[in-house]
Parts: C-alpha cells; structure tokens; sequence
C-alpha cells in the first residue's frame, strides 16, 4: 500500500492506544468489523474516507486530525522536521513526553 495509507494506519492506531481503545471497542464505536480496523492499521487497506470519518468520530478526534501534514516531506529542508513528527506522534504521550525532553536537552547543550 501507499505511504499515505500506512502513514494514516499509524495514526490511528496511536489514537486508539492513547485512548486506551482496544481494535474490538474502536470498531465498535466505527460501526466497522474489527478485523478491518486491524487491516487499516497495519496500512493493509486503503479505506474509504467514509471510514475514516467513522473511525475519527470513534476516536473522538477531528478528521483533519489524521491529515495533518500529510505530504509535507515534499518540501526541501522539512522532511526531517516531518520525519520525526511522524515517528513521534506514532508513540504514546508518555514516550512522546520522554522523547520532547530529550529533545530539548540536547538543544540546552548546543547552546551550552
């Protein structure tokens, strides 16, 4: 599948799990079968926009939410900058917490 598609997987996965959402309870808020949250997941389906409008409002977070710089890595100078937005955003809020302090430690010692 697409990058796009494995990318969205990711995030949505990373919603549920921060909610502390099992695949079972998400799609029952979806009204989808949890079999494809799994496939969506793991960007082994490329759903429908339907769908993922279901699967954002199970998650309780806005559609757009899911996009959000999507595509940006085109851009020359950014794609690292997105790179680790991804990575980051794909880990729960406390090793996102964790991942933000180091982070900002490492920019404490250049300045030094």
């Amino acid at each position: 599948m697409s990058a796009i598609t494995q990318i969205i997987g990711r995030r949505i996965r990373s919603y549920r799990l921060q909610k502390g959402l099992s695949q079972e309870r998400l799609a029952e808020l979806a009204g989808c079968h949890p079999t494809y949250i799994g496939q969506i997941e793991r960007g082994e389906k490329n759903a429908t926009m339907e769908s993922i409008e279901k699967i954002a409002l199970g998650l309780e977070i806005p559609l757009s939410q899911l996009f959000e710089l999507l595509g940006g890595e085109k851009e020359e100078g950014t794609a690292y900058a997105y790179r680790c937005y991804e990575l980051v955003a794909a880990q729960e809020v406390g090793d996102q917490k964790q991942l933000y302090q180091i982070i900002s430690e490492i920019e404490k010692y250049k300045k030094g």
